[in-house]
């Protein structure tokens, strides 16, 4: 019998490549969308093409609209719920605490009452950041790492975190919460750090721009590929019951490491071309590196694509987005 699956983020990176592979999956695929979306519907234009026609079928709601949100699932009966909605800019969550705490974290409390109050046998899947170990003291990090967020969004979601934990012991419900680490793809916002940097180097390459100015390089992340990201999410839905797992490389590399090796890939030595200027935030999670064992013992997942595949696929999709139009004249495309 065809499943049906409900995302909530849809139009983002994760969102856009989880329904892609659920469709593939034979899966009749919902999705709910902001009314107004800043994203827009790019990362679904394969999905939404005429030839392709109600393999996906979005819903319009605000993840702080409770009633909506309640509508749409008793509509859609899902046997498979991925909430992946939320303020997920670290340094803007000190701008906006509390939109972030009630995206983040009430967001998630609305989705988990709905299904339980609906009584559906709903299998939820919650994505959580890697930013709750924030100060760390253990490398790498597992399961049982204790939380110490260092921004309102890494509180947010520890608050998220432990909501689907109580659900799932309170009520019984199959809730799973997925840590996940960095991971990135040509899809990542341009408000992120990675896609700052692939974008820059494509355009400094192609002359579009001259310079690119960046805070503090030192820090270090456990960068993964968003596409082998959401197979994890799928993995954990289809176990008997449900867990909480680590989805991450195991291997750290610092930010001054992926400017390198994005300007490389362009041909470009980074020195020539970045400015890096000290910005002070409040608090900042340092280095984080996840331990994937349980994820490998108990889904059969790992992360295959290393840390510098990852940077060359990014900075040969921004190069393929700045093209010459004529010679001497460059355009950059959409």
């Amino acid at each position: 019998m065809k499943k049906t699956a409900l995302i909530s983020g849809i139009t983002g990176q994760d969102g856009s490549y989880l329904a892609g592979l659920l469709v593939e999956k034979g899966y009749a695929v919902h999705g709910i969308v902001r009314p107004a979306d800043p994203i827009g519907l790019s990362n679904l234009a394969d999905l939404l093409h005429p030839s392709k026609r109600d393999s996906v079928q979005l819903h319009h709601a605000d993840i702080r609209e409770k009633d909506r949100l309640r509508q749409i699932i008793q509509t859609v009966e899902p046997d498979e719920l991925y909430h992946l909605a939320a303020q997920s800019d670290p340094g803007r969550s000190f701008e906006c605490p509390g939109y972030t705490a009630e995206v983040v974290g009430l967001g998630t409390v609305r989705i988990l009452e709905a299904v339980r109050e609906i009584g559906l046998p709903t299998k939820v899947f919650h994505a959580a950041s890697s930013a709750m170990f924030g100060r760390v003291e253990i490398s790498p990090q597992d399961e049982t790492t204790p939380f110490y967020p260092m921004t309102p969004y890494a509180a947010a979601k520890v608050f998220a975190y432990w909501l689907c934990v109580n659900f799932r012991e309170a009520y019984g419900m199959f809730v799973c919460n997925g840590i996940l680490y960095n991971h990135e793809s040509p899809r990542r916002g341009g408000n992120f750090f990675t896609r700052k940097v692939t974008k820059a180097a494509a355009r400094i390459r192609a002359g579009l721009q001259d310079r690119l100015s960046l805070s503090d390089l030192s820090a270090s992340r456990d960068w993964g590929y968003a596409p082998e990201y959401v197979t994890a999410m799928w993995l954990m839905l289809q176990r008997e019951s449900p867990d909480d797992y680590v989805v991450a490389t195991g291997e750290m590399h610092s930010a001054e490491e992926f400017v390198e090796a994005a300007f490389a890939e362009a041909g470009l030595d980074w020195k020539h071309h970045v400015d890096v200027i000290p910005q002070s935030r409040p608090a900042r999670a340092e280095n984080l590196c996840g331990n994937t064992s349980k994820a490998r013992e108990r889904l059969g997942w790992v992360a295959t694509t290393r840390f510098r595949d990852l940077v060359r696929i990014m900075v040969e999709a921004d190069c393929a987005l700045v093209a010459p139009r004529h010679e001497g004249s460059v355009t950059e495309r959409s």
